[in-house]
């Protein structure tokens, strides 16, 4: 099994770039439209999971690496608990 290079190969950043789409298509729905502070919290939160994955994955140590992992997983709940509020 090859090693992986970049972070841009990881499936968990891929999944987490779909999330991102997905969340950035859903905030322009009418749902989301008139709550920028929602609006603007969710996207971020879902900018920062991708992000935590490829600084992690940058720090080329495995300690490092599931540290920035832990801290993706706790914006993806905050993404979960975002969604909730939205979609009232």
């Amino acid at each position: 099994m090859p090693l992986v290079k970049t972070f841009e190969e990881l499936l968990s950043w891929k999944k987490a770039r779909e999330l991102n789409k997905f969340i950035y298509t859903e905030t322009l729905k009418p749902t989301f439209a008139k709550d920028f502070a929602l609006k603007d919290q969710i996207r971020r939160s879902s900018t920062s999971i991708m992000s935590n994955i490829a600084e992690g994955f940058e720090r080329q140590t495995n300690k490092e690496f599931a540290r920035f992992l832990y801290i993706s997983r706790g914006s993806c709940a905050e993404v979960r608990s975002l969604l909730h509020v939205g979609i009232k």
